[in-house]
């Protein structure tokens, strides 16, 4: 059901906004972070991928003028992401109509019950996964 709600969503975000499905959550999460910015390390733990599918999303992201790199002033090892002016546009151009997507995909079809019922469920499933 993830899968078939992601792509679904994705089409939109693609064909009307050339966001990949992928791309949304990596602006989106930049975005709530203070200064538009995390470290690689920080994006992946947010958002619960491997480092090495966040830099290559990076990379890819960057090629498009979506992010950029930024060099940490208080660590000379370390880097920032941060979103770009051109991907902050096109997260707010796309987040309206991805938001009407997802609720006529998925929650609007639940009734009331249901999606207490869900909300049970996910609570208990989350409280038993191991984040560590």
């Amino acid at each position: 059901m993830h899968d078939l709600l992601v792509n679904q969503a994705g089409r939109t975000l693609q064909s009307e906004f050339g966001l990949s499905a992928t791309d949304y959550p990596v602006l989106a999460e930049l975005t709530r972070a203070p200064g538009d910015r995390l470290r690689v390390l920080e994006l992946a733990k947010v958002l619960g991928w491997k480092k090495s599918r966040v830099s290559h999303q990076l990379a890819r992201m960057a090629k498009r003028g979506l992010v950029a790199r930024e060099e940490c002033i208080d660590d000379g090892r370390g880097a920032y992401m941060v979103v770009t002016p051109a991907g902050r546009a096109a997260l707010e151009a796309a987040a309206p109509q991805h938001v009407k997507d997802v609720r006529r995909l998925f929650p609007d079809h639940l009734s009331p019950g249901q999606v207490t019922l869900l909300a049970e469920i996910t609570d208990t499933v989350i409280e038993k996964i191991d984040t560590k």
